[in-house]
């Protein structure tokens, strides 16, 4: 892995939301639009296409969290962000996840999806059969908001009690329209049940509100993922360890690892093998450097990240 990028500085590159982007209380529908277009404007650079700085996969996943968590609350269901991980993350294969962590695995496969050549067909793949042919139409003559709240619109209506896959579709829709090549969780973190019930101007209203807020925060969360990429990637060429490069790249791509089930016996997506204890030892000695967090405050069964 090289060591020599040089870390994201949004002052230096001019990635940043003009003040104007975040939206007040009680605007109407062209105000929202205009500022959900200079919020999703100041995203583009760092999500529309791969680049060395931006841990784009990584954001991907992590905002799929905080997508999964949402619809979570939207179903009236209790688990957070870390029962989530948990049931995720502790899972060995084979291993079934419950209702909540199926919900999270959902759009972890979502947020994989490439909007590209058959991105409708693949996406297809994870809507219930109701809501399916919606994408046959979806984002015709309108804005890429606009577009997105029709999808949702569409689905909702044709099968109600599906909120997840709804959200997933209108969030695809709407990155899709933006021309980024995977779909990012955007609308489904800043959309509220109450946004979800009331159709119509009201939905309408409410994505372009979404939008413009979940962008703002998603363009902060780059921001902090980028600064700490550069600082591991600039540690690991120094790492004795064997396979740590290709447990670096793992913490670069994933929300969230297990080291026991995500690096041992082989490293995921790697031909890599690592013992159980090594994998533990390099991840508290990554901990120890600052370089990912241990994010239970467990001290078995324990969960890293960046």
């Amino acid at each position: 892995m090289e060591g020599s990028i040089e870390p994201l500085d949004l002052a230096e590159t001019g990635v940043a939301a003009p003040r104007w982007s975040r939206p007040e209380p009680s605007e109407d529908l062209e105000t929202l639009a205009f500022r959900a277009g200079g919020a999703l404007a100041a995203l583009h650079p760092l999500v529309a296409r791969p680049r060395e700085d931006m841990p784009a996969a990584l954001l991907r996943d992590r905002l799929a969290l905080a997508a999964a968590e949402a619809s979570a609350r939207f179903a009236g269901r209790p688990e957070r962000a870390a029962e989530l991980r948990d049931e995720i993350h502790l899972a060995r294969p084979g291993d079934r996840p419950g209702p909540a962590g199926a919900v999270f695995d959902l759009w972890r496969r979502a947020v994989r999806i490439r909007l590209d050549g058959r991105w409708r067909d693949r996406l297809g793949g994870l809507l219930p059969e109701a809501q399916a042919p919606i994408l046959a139409e979806a984002g015709a003559a309108a804005g890429p908001v606009t577009a997105a709240f029709r999808a949702l619109e569409a689905a909702l209506e044709a099968a109600p009690r599906d909120e997840t896959p709804a959200l997933i579709l209108a969030d695809a829709v709407l990155t899709r329209a933006l021309g980024w090549d995977h779909a990012v969780p955007l609308l489904a973190t800043g959309l509220k049940r109450a946004d979800l019930r009331a159709g119509g101007a009201g939905l309408e209203r409410a994505c372009h509100r979404a939008a413009a807020l979940a962008a703002l925060d998603a363009l902060s969360l780059a921001s902090e993922l980028a600064r700490r990429a550069a600082r591991l990637r600039a540690a690991t060429p120094k790492l004795r360890a064997k396979g740590a490069q290709e447990a670096a790249r793992l913490f670069l791509s994933e929300d969230a690892l297990a080291p026991g089930i995500a690096l041992s016996p082989v490293i995921r997506l790697s031909a890599a093998r690592m013992t159980d204890r090594a994998a533990r030892r390099l991840c508290d000695r990554l901990v120890t450097l600052g370089l990912v967090r241990e994010l239970t405050g467990r001290p078995s069964f324990r969960i890293y990240g960046l």
